[in-house]
């Protein structure tokens, strides 16, 4: 008897919101603790989005998951389908860093008169005072790490802010202790100038992931928040979109956006589907044909069959490509997990080890205490955390008076090593804004003119918005029309002095060569208005200065082909032309396997996903939401030149990191074997750690002065 082949169950995702989770140590620990677990296939952290997103066996249940993850200390649980508003990172770390900052500076003013000479009764008073001010502060502001640091201990494990928090516990007792044994030394504030330092770390931190995760956000809101549903009775519902099912059937009003994805039921209308083709001229939709989530209806209401709501829209696959892309720019993010999983062993040992070593040569244990919290203090990596975020920080206020904002600072190392550019053409090499040909507007009979004029002013048609702009410069009067109409997919009508007048769609073969409308007035030879987009300022000087950097530039664009060989021979780039969302993200795709690092310049709802998942993306101030959300970088004036201005400002900023490494990693070199051997106090280890810091930051602060790139670009 023949047997039936036995098939695997699929394997099913379950993504798991973590809130817990703050640095790349969380990451590879809730990445290792799930895998651990029988079943599970593979786990991929989105520290952005604090989600982790599990491929697992079907048998394996999201209870178990989330008590997985609770076991290492984790707590978790899984994301909905309602999407709410991202919590941010930034805001709880606000209220620490603030109290940090102020008790800090008291705390300094009071131990500069100690440090002055004050003595007896006098220093005893500051002490007390500066305990009075700096314990509550400690307690505060150090619960970012206490917690963290406590939730790792009670699991069996260790992070980054173990070894912080036992030194800020061990010197704020042991300065107590000093204030009620009226001790020389207490040093509540070099503890409060670590916990400043370090808080400020984290939020320049958190404030680059909340502008990442941003962009999925962003692009989620653009489809509507519900629709008009029509019942089999006939009667109409408003229900919201995660209400809306499959072979329901709703009203579209012209203006507005669908809700899920569905088949045109009624009469023809025109859609702007820009925000997912890019394709920039409305497109006309006959029955049958289908509609996504997103599109806005220009023409007529009409009657749609659902086909895909929620998640399966086309929309959220979008979303969800955007989401899996940004997950992949990891490289970074490897090594400092590396680094940690190095850094807390490392400084525990050390100290254990002072703290030993001391006790065995008869130092005691006050004084071996004392060395233990100094290695502690002084081995801080915060100038090793400050070197990237401070120099990011600095490079990204340079770039903005430079007309370029950079809203994700870990792209600036993405896009110095870049050596490819694929740029989007319609309203990114050129500035999506249609503008009727010059000349045949000047050839215009006076009359003529005014006629059209007239005609365009009472439609909102993108086409004659750009025909009113470009008439009224042209001082043209209106002429005075009659029984103004406007059919929809053709264009206006009216009468004129009792002659019938028209600015319409052209036929025949007139009507595929771009844009281009006609206007009619009855007896007389219609005119053929021609309409472009023109190229960006400046197009050709940024063009070459990307060759000088060694960057190779192609078009890759959704247009239709001929507007797009019209602006390749333009521009003498080689052009690729009707290309989707899926399409770009192969083409980077590609591109990255042969070895080259992408830079995607794009604006629309089309270009998300290539924008996220190229090295490093940017997108023009005019696009879309969502196109401005998924780039790294947004640069704010009309000129082509942000593009290069971008390339050289990171790869300037990236010499500068470097040297920021080398200076904390000499600083470790020369400052750590001073702890050990009892040469540092707390104090003094706080002061210098601080000063590795500062010097860190005022090396960043170069690339605020005229940097090597402005003079590029002079050149």
């Amino acid at each position: 008897m023949a047997t039936q082949p036995h098939t695997a169950p699929s394997p099913q995702t379950t993504v798991l919101v973590v809130p817990g989770m703050h640095c790349a140590s969380c990451m590879g620990k809730v990445e290792r603790g799930l895998i651990a677990l029988a079943g599970v296939e593979s786990a991929r952290v989105n520290l952005s989005a604090r989600q982790v997103s599990v491929r697992h066996d079907p048998a394996l249940h999201e209870p178990d998951l989330v008590a997985a993850l609770e076991r290492i200390g984790f707590p978790s649980q899984p994301r909905g389908e309602d999407l709410t508003p991202p919590i941010s990172a930034v805001k709880p770390l606000l209220a620490p860093l603030a109290v940090a900052g102020f008790a800090c500076m008291n705390v300094m003013l009071l131990s500069v008169s100690v440090w002055s000479g004050a003595g007896g009764a006098t220093r005893d008073l500051f002490h007390w005072l500066s305990a009075g001010i700096g314990i509550p502060a400690i307690l505060y502001a150090g619960r970012v790490f206490f917690a963290s640091a406590w939730s790792a201990l009670k699991h069996g494990r260790t992070n980054m802010d173990v070894p912080i928090s036992i030194g800020v516990v061990l010197a704020t007792g042991l300065s107590f202790y000093e204030t009620i044994t009226h001790g020389a030394e207490a040093w509540f504030d070099g503890t409060l100038m670590l916990l400043l330092f370090l808080l400020a770390g984290r939020v320049l931190d958190a404030m680059m992931r909340d502008h990442a995760r941003a962009g999925v956000d962003a692009l989620l809101r653009q489809a509507a928040t519900g629709a008009m549903v029509v019942n089999k009775d006939g009667t109409l519902q408003w229900l919201k979109a995660r209400d809306l099912l499959p072979g329901m059937m709703i009203r579209v009003s012209a203006g507005e956006r669908l809700a899920v994805d569905g088949t045109l039921l009624t009469v023809e209308t025109r859609l702007d589907r820009s925000l997912l083709t890019g394709e920039s001229a409305p497109v006309a939709a006959r029955t049958g044909d289908g509609l996504h989530a997103g599109m806005l209806n220009l023409d007529t209401p009409v009657d749609v069959r659902v086909t895909a709501a929620g998640a399966d829209t086309t929309l959220a696959e979008i979303a969800r490509l955007m989401e899996a892309a940004g997950q992949h720019r990891s490289a970074y993010v490897r090594i400092a997990d590396r680094a940690s999983r190095l850094y807390a062993p490392a400084v525990h040992t050390l100290a254990a080890a002072s703290l030993i070593g001391w006790m065995l040569a008869g130092a005691g244990v006050y004084h071996a205490l004392v060395i233990a919290i100094s290695v502690l203090i002084i081995t801080c990596p915060c100038a090793l955390g400050l070197a990237v975020p401070v120099a990011q920080v600095v490079a990204a206020s340079a770039l903005m008076r430079g007309g370029v904002m950079v809203k994700d600072g870990g792209a600036l190392e993405r896009i110095a090593r870049v050596d490819t550019a694929l740029l989007d053409k319609t309203g990114t090499l050129t500035l999506g804004r249609p503008m009727p040909d010059g000349p045949v507007l000047d050839g215009l009979p006076d009359d003529a003119a005014q006629v059209a004029l007239a005609l365009a002013s009472h439609s909102r048609h993108p086409l004659s918005r750009a025909l009113v702009e470009a008439l009224t410069t042209r001082d043209v009067k209106a002429a005075e029309l009659a029984d103004v109409v406007e059919v929809p997919g053709e264009g206006m009508r009216a009468l004129w002095q009792g002659q019938r007048v028209a600015l319409r769609r052209p036929d025949g073969g007139a009507a595929s060569r771009g844009m281009v409308c006609a206007l009619d007035i009855e007896n007389r030879p219609a005119w053929l208005i021609p309409f472009a987009d023109r190229l960006r300022p400046e197009y050709a000087r940024a063009l070459h200065w990307l060759r000088d950097l060694g960057i190779s530039a192609q078009i890759l664009s959704g247009d239709r082909g001929q507007s797009v060989v019209e602006t390749a021979c333009a521009t003498g780039l080689f052009a690729r032309a009707g290309m989707s969302p899926e399409g770009k993200q192969q083409a980077i795709a590609m591109l990255r396997n042969m070895g080259h690092r992408v830079l995607m310049v794009g604006d629309g709802l089309n270009d998300g996903p290539a924008l996220a998942a190229a090295d490093a993306s940017i997108a023009p101030g005019s696009a879309s939401d969502v196109g401005r959300q998924a780039a790294d970088f947004v640069f704010m004036g009309e000129s082509l030149l942000a593009l290069p201005r971008a390339v050289a400002g990171a790869r300037a900023t990236m010499r500068v990191v470097r040297q920021n490494f080398a200076l904390a990693i000499g600083y470790n070199l020369l400052a750590v074997p001073l702890a050990i051997f009892g040469y540092v106090t707390p104090l003094v280890a706080a002061i210098a750690m601080s000063t590795s810091s500062l010097i860190v930051i005022g090396n960043s602060l170069r690339l605020a002065l005229p940097a090597r790139w402005k003079r590029d670009e002079a050149a």
